[in-house]
């Protein structure tokens, strides 16, 4: 839908702007050359110029674009980790990619910050949705991850000799971490992810209170990426990798799963930023055993779970900043379940709709270091914008559901309905 004064109004419904107020009923929310220039009461919305159009949301619910803060792009139907570098060839792997970018947006995620790319397929995947030639979220890229030797992302067996550094760059030592950095800063990433702790999927040699990386080669990645105005992260689940990532300096954190009171300290000082991802450890507790995953690693994901919705509630009521994202990309935790995430955070972890809205919308934008432009409904943001059927700070679970969707926009663009998005205007061209 384009005008020709350039001027969009989407009205006839509430507007939940994403900072975690009340919605304002009866909202209206104006773009203008792709950028926000009123949002209010409609008794306050300027009178619209000759040739404007009006979006009818149907008494349903104006607000931000999604934020998907934890996104694996090149995930696709992963039963083991094993599965994650050699199962698919990497041309596949690209258009598998391609794929999942366009079902974000149909699922009303207008942006993502990448977890870990298979090469450096998300960094490709960015430029190409940046220049419209595909629909996607606005991307920022990850690329490879870092992972101590003999951590839990080093799975390949030595009598293989089949190496990982399409998905891992596995290092031993200060020397090697800055080296794998200096890679991915000649791959054009924007993000760092590093393993500083182990996980429920490797409960006999790198289990969830197990360390993958020492303080010395984390401190070496942060001095590294820093230096090349790169930000880092890291999958940290053991209380010790959750301190050692704060103090090495880490802007991120993903997981913080098992947090205890000094850490939470030091994030809170830092104002540091985590994404539970907690919907994973649900789906894998439901739907393990039917995948074969052994008992053990259920329970541990169990123990995952309880601890990470402590530690989310924890940092989330003492003022910390929470990301919505998860590991989405499993056989039994697909891409197009991402708004599965908002609902667990309200019915199991405690969170308001409105709290977990803001999660998903503000702060994800924040994680991907464009909070100025992206996030929330007020004027002089892009005009990324979500609107659906029905009342989603009464009923979170409407945003599963693609076909109340009415529109997805990115800067005052309509990119899908209905949960079918529409080809990009470059496309051809």
């Amino acid at each position: 839908m384009k005008s020709s004064s350039g001027v969009l109004r989407i009205h006839q419904g509430q507007v939940v702007d994403g900072h975690g107020g009340a919605p304002i009923p009866d909202g209206v929310v104006d773009i203008e050359a792709g950028v926000i220039s009123f949002v209010g009461p409609a008794a306050e919305a300027p009178a619209l110029p000759e040739g404007a159009q009006q979006l009818d949301a149907e008494g349903g619910t104006i607000l931000p674009g999604l934020v998907e803060a934890h996104f694996h792009p090149t995930y696709f139907n992963v039963a083991a980790l094993e599965d994650l570098d050699i199962k698919y060839p990497v041309e596949y792997v690209s258009l598998l990619a391609a794929g999942n970018a366009r079902l974000a947006v149909e699922c009303g995620y207008t942006s993502a910050r990448s977890g870990g790319s298979l090469f450096n397929i998300d960094v490709w995947l960015k430029k190409a949705i940046d220049k419209d030639l595909m629909i996607g979220p606005r991307l920022s890229a990850s690329g490879r991850e870092i992972c101590g030797a003999g951590g839990l992302m080093d799975w390949n067996p030595e009598f293989r000799k089949i190496g990982m550094e399409g998905l891992i760059l596995l290092i031993n030592g200060p020397d090697e971490a800055r080296r794998a950095v200096r890679k991915l800063v000649k791959d054009g990433v924007e993000w760092v992810k590093t393993y500083p702790t182990g996980d429920a999927a490797a409960p006999d040699t790198n289990d969830h209170h197990t360390l993958c990386m020492t303080f010395e080669e984390m401190h070496a990645v942060v001095q590294t990426a820093h230096n090349h105005n790169l930000k880092v992260t890291g999958h940290c689940r053991a209380t010790a990798g959750i301190k050692n990532a704060l103090l090495a300096g880490y802007d991120a954190l993903e997981h913080a799963t098992f947090i205890d009171d000094e850490t939470l300290e030091l994030l809170l000082e830092r104002d540091v930023p985590s994404v539970p991802a907690l919907y994973f450890e649900q789906a894998s507790i439901e739907r393990g055993p039917e995948f074969g995953m052994p008992q053990s690693v259920i329970d541990a994901h169990q123990e995952t779970l309880e601890g990470g919705a402590e530690s989310a509630r924890r940092i989330l009521r003492a003022g910390g900043r929470i990301g919505m994202g998860g590991d989405y990309g499993f056989a039994w935790n697909p891409h197009g379940d991402y708004a599965k995430e908002l609902e667990f955070f309200v019915n199991y972890v405690g969170f308001s709709p409105l709290e977990a809205l803001r999660c998903a919308t503000k702060t994800g934008a924040e994680i991907l270091g464009r909070g100025h432009e992206l996030g929330t409904l007020e004027p002089g943001k892009l005009g990324d914008v979500l609107v659906v059927r029905g009342d989603v700070v009464q009923n979170i679970a409407l945003l599963q559901d693609r076909k109340s969707q009415i529109a997805v926009l990115q800067s005052g663009v309509i990119k899908s309905r209905g949960g079918v998005s529409i080809s990009p205007s470059g496309l051809g061209h």
